[in-house]
């Protein structure tokens, strides 16, 4: 049994009290405490609660824009599905382009992110996973980001899970000023709104199309760390408690398949039959189809048809 699968037995045996221990509370913390990942966090929570007050239909195209723009674009298909894992082949402007819009998601630069999601997969659930819900299912969601883990901790280290990035001064640029880039078309959003709109769309555009469109993306990403290690269905026999999730796979443009994710995790492809949709895969397919993708990874049909539910 899994270590998370063991958290799940505790749910079951000691009720709502038991829940409250394994899941809201973490037990011993992972790395040194980061303040600027606190904080930062805390004050795009914090500014994201302007929405309901700072409300226009722009705002919410903005949100919607930007959306698309971080989530499938971005972290989905830049950062996950083509940086980390290869799973298909593209032009260098491209490729800059969909770290660019990767980086306006706010989840670390593209180095960082590669080598804590390639961490994750090669200690999955194990004392090293960045963010383990064995740990605790708060920790796995949202903790982790306040901590630099022990083996991620500078360029050194990460140039061990991410080599090929390393070498690109790009990707190095990325890195270190992902935060300055969307600091800077924040300001951009809020001035130029303010200028042909007034100030109340300048700061609508800035409430939903950055923060509360960041708290968005943060959550739906953290809930395939969370969510998709301790509830829904396993399609194949791994060696973690990885699972398939039909409504975060919704909110996450096809995340949610997880299980299948790790199962195969260079296939382009995450749903693998026809209810599991996977928005991602569809662009994916769409450029491939345009000629701007090559080489798109497929899942082994002996795989496919190995495991069991």
């Amino acid at each position: 049994m899994s270590a998370s699968e063991s958290l799940l037995c505790d749910l079951i045996i000691t009720g709502r009290r038991g829940w409250v221990l394994n899941y809201i509370f973490t037990g011993k913390v992972q790395g040194t405490f980061n303040p600027s990942s606190f904080w930062g966090i805390l004050v795009i929570h914090l500014l994201a609660l302007m929405a309901p007050f700072t409300f226009t239909w722009a705002g919410v195209f903005a949100f919607m824009l930007m959306v698309f723009i971080t989530a499938p674009l971005g972290t989905t298909m830049g950062f996950h599905r083509l940086l980390a894992h290869g799973s298909f082949e593209t032009s260098k402007p491209l490729r800059y382009f969909l770290t660019f819009c990767g980086c306006l998601a706010l989840q670390d630069g593209p180095i960082q992110w590669v080598a804590t999601h390639r961490l994750h997969h090669k200690e999955t659930e194990q004392t090293n996973d960045p963010h383990s819900p064995a740990q605790s299912f708060l920790w796995a969601h949202l903790v982790w980001n306040f901590y630099k883990h022990p083996l991620l901790k500078d360029l050194e280290s990460l140039r061990q899970y991410a080599p090929e990035l390393c070498r690109d001064p790009v990707f190095h640029f990325f890195n270190r000023y992902y935060a300055v880039i969307y600091a800077i078309l924040a300001v951009l959003v809020l001035g130029g709104g303010s200028l042909f709109g007034g100030w109340k769309l300048g700061l609508s555009l800035f409430v939903w199309g950055f923060a509360l469109r960041t708290v968005y993306t943060w959550h739906t990403t953290w809930l395939v760390n969370s969510v998709c290690h301790l509830w829904g269905y396993q399609t194949y026999q791994v060696p973690n408690n990885s699972r398939n999730n039909w409504w975060v796979a919704l909110l996450t443009f096809g995340e949610g398949w997880h299980n299948n994710h790790h199962a195969q995790p260079r296939s382009a492809r995450m749903g693998l039959v026809w209810y599991e949709l996977d928005m991602t895969y569809w662009l994916i397919n769409l450029l491939h189809h345009l000629g701007l993708v090559k080489k798109v990874m497929s899942p082994h049909l002996s795989v496919f048809k190995s495991g069991s539910t």
